[in-house]
């Protein structure tokens, strides 16, 4: 591993915890004014983080000096850490943009019903194992 790639992966390292931190207070502030009955924080995060994705991803796509490295640190590791909804919705607009409507309504579709289902059979199988 060269040390360009070792700092790409501090940099995501430090964004990502950076990211998850904020959502977390996110997270602990919506349940404060909103309660706990609806996932606003979550809805907060991902509404939000979709938004700075956008920002970003057209910054350094009309912007062409970006740094890879800055790019990496702000989309991979803080708007990762933060939300990967953000990641996931800049992927189904590029297919979308790049004229790929199946595959951008398969993605979508795809990955909401499958991480449903993952998290349906994730419990499934851990009270089977745990009862």
């Amino acid at each position: 591993m060269t040390s360009h790639h070792a700092l790409a992966f501090l940099l995501i390292f430090i964004g990502g915890g950076l990211g998850s931190m904020l959502r977390h207070a996110v997270n602990q502030v919506s349940a404060a004014y909103f309660g706990v009955n609806f996932p606003w924080g979550t809805l907060s995060v991902n509404i939000a983080g979709s938004l700075a994705m956008g920002l970003l991803a057209g910054w350094f796509a009309f912007r062409s000096e970006g740094d890879p490295l800055l790019r990496l640190f702000l989309a991979t590791g803080i708007l990762g850490g933060f939300t990967t909804f953000s990641a996931f919705s800049l992927d189904a607009v590029l297919l979308w943009e790049r004229g790929q409507y199946a595959g951008a309504s398969f993605y979508v579709l795809g990955s909401v019903l499958a991480a449903i289902i993952g998290v349906f059979a994730g419990l499934a199988i851990m009270r089977a194992l745990l009862s």
